[in-house]
């Protein structure tokens, strides 16, 4: 009897010609034409490049794991909720999108500290119209493929989310209505007189913050289980050490390497095997 199930994904349905060399690894069992189960199979250095060769996510998923050991999923906004990068498109109606991004890139890729990348990038955003930030989320933000999905598979199963984000509750919050979140945790930008000031209020939600938040929400709920955490830059990794179950998603090398899971190919809804076997 199998103890574990390797969970192979394509955001593309599967060929017969690629269904054909899974199966020298071992029977499989096809659940749709983008998803098949490979049962107790090694993660051997001949299937991953297979998979790295046909852009395929695969993952080691216990037979055990069930939705109903998890009480929490905590998730990042800024490319893993979200398509983009608020701040990047912000900075872009100044004509510094270039400059922001590579702040970005580099924090994201744990190269400089994010607290101190905000402070400098949000302090080149001093004179922007506060309409700016509804320009942005209207016509540029954009859900990530199958994240509704995977929180509709969470809210049927009674799970809560927590979206946490070093970015800006003017977003987190408009996401917060429209996706049914539990709950959400950002940076609030000051605004005066309409206009940005450059700072950010309070504590900035970093690393650290994230995971202070996930554990503080934890420790709130009635009957605390499992958690789950997905992120894809380094400001994620401590609340993804925290979890029981992290994914990296579309995620920073540094970022795939520590976490349980890592999907690089499929969308959000390549979460919901990872969770419980379908």
């Amino acid at each position: 009897m199998s103890i574990f199930q390797t969970v192979v994904q394509s955001s593309q349905p599967l060929s017969s010609d690629v269904l054909a060399q899974l199966a020298k690894f071992n029977s499989y069992r096809l659940v749709n034409d983008r998803l098949i189960y490979l049962p107790t199979t090694p993660l051997t250095s001949q299937l991953s490049e297979l998979a790295n060769l046909h852009q395929l996510d695969i993952a080691q998923v216990p037979n055990h794991r069930s939705f109903s050991d998890i009480s929490l999923v905590v998730m990042d906004m800024d490319s893993t909720l979200i398509t983009i990068e608020c701040i990047d498109e912000i900075a872009d109606f100044m004509g510094i999108k270039d400059q922001v991004s590579a702040i970005t890139e580099s924090a994201m890729r744990g190269e400089i500290d994010f607290s101190e990348s905000l402070r400098r990038r949000v302090s080149l955003l001093e004179g922007l119209p506060e309409t700016t930030l509804l320009t942005v989320y209207n016509e540029r933000l954009k859900i990530t493929s199958g994240a509704e999905q995977l929180l509709q598979a969470l809210r049927d199963n009674g799970i809560e989310t927590l979206l946490v984000s070093g970015g800006f509750t003017f977003f987190t919050e408009r996401l917060q209505k429209r996706l049914n979140l539990t709950h959400t945790r950002a940076n609030t930008l000051e605004v005066k007189q309409g206009y940005l000031t450059g700072r950010v209020l309070g504590d900035i939600v970093d690393a650290q913050g994230k995971a202070y938040w996930l554990r503080t929400l934890l420790k709130q709920q009635k009957n605390p289980k499992g958690v789950v955490a997905i992120g894809d830059g380094a400001n994620d990794l401590a609340m993804m050490k925290e979890a029981d179950i992290s994914v990296a998603f579309h995620a920073k090398p540094i970022v795939r390497e520590q976490a349980t899971h890592a999907l690089s190919w499929v969308g959000l809804d390549g979460v919901i095997p990872l969770l419980e076997i379908q």
